[in-house]
This record gives structure tokens, C-alpha cells and sequence, in this order.
């Protein structure tokens, strides 16, 4: 499941037509802390095309995670453009919550990974937008 997660970062990632080093870094950061080794995300960065599989099958806590790191990698290179928001709002959507929620996180969590937010607080907010 960790390489589904990680399948959707470096889609979200590729979303402007480059995956920027801060955004490699993340995904390097989030994939190896689950296991994965750098080879492999390395050989999924260079083939970001995989399909998105389904999402249902996360418990609320790996999709409140999965959230948080999507709208975190948008955020992480200091630009967020229009494709990403839209990619944003279709995973939350997918993994059943409302598009407003990216909305309502991006503006609580900082594109520094190394600055954490107050993540139970931020699921219980989320928690309002699961359809």
C-alpha cells in the first residue's frame, strides 16, 4: 500500500511537467521512513505514469496521512499551481472526503516537512469534510 501512496505523491509531483527536487526529496524522505528502499523510488520517479488504484481500502488514519503529505507536497516547493490543486482535489475526493478539505489544510500545513502541525487537530477538522 505504501507504493499506491507513494504512486500518487509522484503523480502529483510530475502534475506541472517536473518533479522539483524538494518534492523528490519528501517523497524520498516519506517512502524510505515506510520501508522502501531509494532504488525503487527512484525507478517509480522516473515512470510517474502508473494508474491510481483504489483508495477505499485505507483505514481513516492512512487516509488522513495520505491527505496530509498530498497537500504537504503541493506546498513544498513554493508554488502551487492550478493542476495541483485539481490533482489534490480529486484524491480527497477519492479517498472520500470533500474537495474542501484541501482548502481547509493547506492553509494549516507548512511546506517545511521538518515543521509538523498539530496533526490530531487537523484530522478532526478533516473529519468534517468525509462525505
Amino acid at each position: 500500500m505504501v507504493k499506491e501512496q507513494l504512486n500518487v505523491l509522484i503523480q502529483l509531483a510530475a502534475s506541472d511537467n517536473q518533479v522539483a527536487e524538494k518534492e523528490a526529496k519528501l517523497i524520498h524522505m516519506i517512502g524510505q521512513s515506510n520501508g522502501v528502499t531509494k532504488e525503487d523510488i527512484d525507478e517509480m520517479l522516473k515512470n510517474p505514469g502508473h494508474p491510481i488504484g483504489n483508495l477505499n481500502t485505507l483505514t481513516d488514519d492512512q487516509k488522513f496521512e495520505h491527505l496530509y503529505h498530498v497537500v504537504q507536497l503541493m506546498k513544498v516547493d513554493g508554488q502551487v499551481f492550478k493542476s495541483e490543486i485539481v490533482f489534490c482535489e480529486d484524491i480527497a475526493a477519492r479517498l472520500g472526503y470533500k474537495k474542501g478539505v484541501i482548502g481547509e489544510l493547506s492553509s494549516k500545513i507548512f511546506s517545511d516537512p521538518s515543521i509538523t502541525s498539530d496533526r490530531d487537530r487537523l484530522k478532526q477538522r478533516a473529519q468534517r469534510y468525509l462525505k
